[in-house]
């Protein structure tokens, strides 16, 4: 491959890259100042609806400009449209969708079809905004333990919806992997304590998080069921856009009663994190496992969370539970080596 062509396929790869931001902004009505294709002096340039859409002469990439990147806009700083006032849910999206336009493009063509029945990306995105909007809420009262206690229960209705979506069926194999593993991962959460764990109590901040549980074992088999042929980066982008737009709805009321220029620094580092890791990342990779194993099977990941949570502990100095908890551990892991053998 020739120079010219690496740096052509580069600077395409980076202006898709920033048509994700812009697409997922400006669907959520975020103000947008400008997309430029390229950098350096402008050759051809359009205002349209407030945003500056410009050709520049130096053709090595893009960039999507927010009026806070303008020191004297002329725009009230606590105007609630801005990027930086909006809630961390929306913000994330803005930056996943950026992230998986990319790596879209860079892993595969994006096939028109992708486009056709856009209906589905809005039910996708619906649903699993339903889970993060639902997590966040639920999790301001719930207790960590009851919360951990209640997300064990998602592979076991990933496997009820997935057989009234797409029919799947549960062998008793898997049965008793999942329930091995469900019981191996309260274990872990209880530290082994049988009375713990049977003195458990759901009280509302539980009850929402359930509802958003419930969502995210939806979302797996609905993936399978809408899907078209599109690859999972594809999907997960259309996705990615869908829900942005949706939170839109859910975010008026939070936007104008929080102050968002208070924040602390921590409050970006979890904005950064959660886009990447928890939106972008966990998006592919779900949705790839879906289109190939049933949705008891992608969920079962879950029963390993109190496991890297112990772990993540013992690196930030916490130290470790004990040898109590290894029971579990040991639990889980025989259900995922139950759960990963086929179904013959």
């Amino acid at each position: 491959m020739g120079v010219l062509s690496a740096l052509l396929i580069l600077a395409l790869l980076v202006v898709v890259h920033e048509a994700g931001h812009f697409l997922a902004a400006v669907s959520q009505g975020i103000r947008v100042t400008s997309f430029n294709v390229g950098f350096g002096p402008a050759l051809l340039q359009k205002q349209r609806n407030g945003v500056l859409y410009a050709l520049r002469l130096i053709p090595l990439g893009g960039f999507v400009a927010f009026p806070e990147d303008e020191p004297d806009n002329g725009i009230d700083p606590r105007d609630p449209d801005l990027l930086k006032n909006r809630p961390l849910t929306q913000r994330a999206l803005v930056i996943a969708a950026g992230v998986i336009g990319g790596v879209a493009l860079a892993g595969q063509r994006i096939p028109v079809a992708a486009f056709r029945a856009p209906w589905r990306y809005l039910l996708l995105g619906g649903v699993f905004s339903c889970y993060f909007v639902l997590m966040f809420e639920g999790l301001k009262t719930a207790a960590p333990v009851s919360a951990s206690a209640v997300f064990t229960l998602t592979p076991l209705m990933a496997a009820g919806f997935g057989w009234l979506l797409v029919r799947q069926r549960m062998t008793r194999r898997m049965a008793g992997a999942l329930a091995l593993g469900g019981f191996g991962a309260l274990w872990v959460i209880f530290r082994g304590d049988l009375a713990a764990m049977a003195r458990l109590q759901l009280g509302r901040g539980e009850a929402i998080y359930l509802v958003g549980c419930a969502a995210h074992a939806l979302y797996i088999p609905m993936v399978r069921r809408l899907n078209r042929g599109e690859g999972a980066l594809v999907f997960t982008l259309g996705t990615l856009i869908a829900g942005a737009a949706l939170l839109l709805v859910w975010g008026r009321d939070a936007i104008a009663q929080t102050a968002w220029l208070e924040l602390p620094a921590i409050v970006w580092v979890t904005l950064l994190y959660v886009a990447v890791m928890a939106s972008a990342v966990t998006f592919v990779l779900t949705q790839f496992a879906t289109l190939r194993l049933p949705a008891a099977k992608v969920m079962a990941y879950t029963y390993l969370t109190p496991v890297w949570v112990i772990l993540a502990e013992a690196v930030l100095g916490t130290g470790l539970p004990g040898a109590i908890v290894l029971p579990g551990v040991a639990m889980t892991m025989l259900a995922l080596v139950l759960l990963l053998k086929g179904d013959e």
